[in-house]
C-alpha cells in the first residue's frame, strides 16, 4: 500500500512512504482522429502526431501527465507503452524525460495492435522483477484543470481505510455525465462504501440509474496485477473489440479485488477532431 501525507492544493507535493510505478497507455493509431483530419484538411500539421503527442494549450498532451506525477515523487518509475510505428516520435519527446521507459507493443499497424489491456500486461511483466502498485493512464485522456493527482490519491487512501481494503483496493475515477453520454462511456455503479458493484460498458440511460462514468485511470494494487495476464488468457479467443478497450479489465476485476471509486468534476476523451479542438481550447484559456 502507499502511504504519504500531501500538503497544500495546486502546488501539493507528497511525502511517501512505498512507491507505485506508472504506465502511461500511448500505442494507439489514432484512426478516428486521423479520418477527421484528412476529411475536414483541417490542422494539416497534426497529421501522423500520436495523440499523446498532441499539443494542448501548447503543450503535449503526455507532458501535462508529466507535470503531475513530478509532483508527486512516489511515482518510483514511470514506463510509456508505444508501438513499433510511434516510438521514435516518443523518442525525441522522451529526451526531456530521461526517467521515462519506453517499450513499444511490437504493432505496426491498426489491425494488428494487440490492444490496451495487453499494453497493460506488457507493463506489468515489464516491472515484474519490482512488484508494486501500478498507476494506469490512458494516453488520450486529460482531466479539467482542479484535478491534482497527489490529492486524488489522498483522498484513495481514506476510501481504502474506511472499506477496510488497505492492501487490496483497487483506485478508479469517475464523474458525472449526461444520461445521453452513457452511451458513450463505461459506468460504474457504486455501494455506499463507493466501491464498485458494477462496470457497465456503454449502457445507455435506461440501463442503469448511475450517471458516472469512469476514464482510463486507474490505481491497481498488486494483488490486482496478476488478473491482467488471468483477463487475457480468458478473453484470448474473443474479438479484439470485447478485450481491447482497458474498461473491460476492471469490469472482470469487479468482485475479484475490491474497487474504490474516487470522483473528479471531469474529463476529455481526445479521440475525434472535435473533442481534440475542445480540450486544446480548454487549455488555452486556462493558460491566459
Amino acid at each position: 500500500a502507499i502511504s504519504f501525507l500531501c500538503l497544500g492544493s495546486s502546488s501539493a507535493r507528497c511525502a511517501v512512504e512505498v512507491a507505485m510505478h506508472v504506465v502511461i497507455l500511448a500505442a494507439g493509431y489514432g484512426t478516428r482522429l486521423g479520418k477527421d483530419l484528412e476529411t475536414t484538411g483541417k490542422f494539416p500539421e497534426l497529421l501522423g502526431v500520436p495523440k499523446p503527442l498532441l499539443p494542448i494549450g501548447g503543450v503535449p498532451l503526455i507532458s501535462r501527465w508529466m507535470t503531475q506525477l513530478e509532483k508527486c515523487p512516489q511515482a518510483k518509475s514511470i514506463v510509456v507503452v508505444v508501438n513499433d510505428s510511434n516510438k521514435a516520435a516518443f523518442e525525441a519527446w522522451a529526451k526531456d524525460f530521461p526517467n521515462v521507459q519506453l517499450i513499444s507493443d511490437g504493432s505496426t499497424a491498426n489491425e494488428n495492435r494487440p490492444g490496451a489491456v495487453a499494453a497493460i500486461a506488457l507493463a506489468v511483466q515489464h516491472l515484474a522483477g519490482d512488484a508494486q502498485e501500478l498507476l494506469v493512464v490512458g494516453g488520450d485522456t486529460l482531466f479539467l484543470a482542479d484535478f491534482e493527482l497527489a490529492e486524488v490519491l489522498q483522498r484513495q487512501q481514506a476510501l481504502r481505510a474506511a472499506a477496510a481494503a488497505t492492501d487490496t483496493g483497487c483506485m478508479v475515477l469517475c464523474y458525472t455525465t449526461s444520461a445521453e453520454d452513457t452511451r458513450k462511456r463505461g459506468i460504474l455503479e457504486l455501494d455506499a462504501l463507493r466501491r464498485v458493484t458494477a462496470f457497465l460498458e456503454k449502457p445507455g440511460p435506461d440501463a442503469t440509474p448511475s450517471r458516472l462514468a469512469c476514464p482510463a485511470f486507474y490505481l491497481l494494487s498488486v494483488p490486482a496485477l496478476p488478473h491482467v495476464a488471468a483477463f487475457l488468457q480468458a478473453t484470448a479467443a474473443l474479438p479484439l473489440a470485447d478485450r481491447d478497450a482497458p474498461g473491460n479489465l476492471i469490469k472482470y476485476l469487479v468482485g475479484k479485488v475490491p474497487l474504490l471509486a474516487v470522483e473528479i468534476s471531469g474529463r476529455f476523451d481526445v479521440g475525434g477532431l472535435d473533442s481534440y479542438v475542445e480540450c486544446d481550447q480548454y487549455f488555452r484559456g486556462k493558460n491566459d
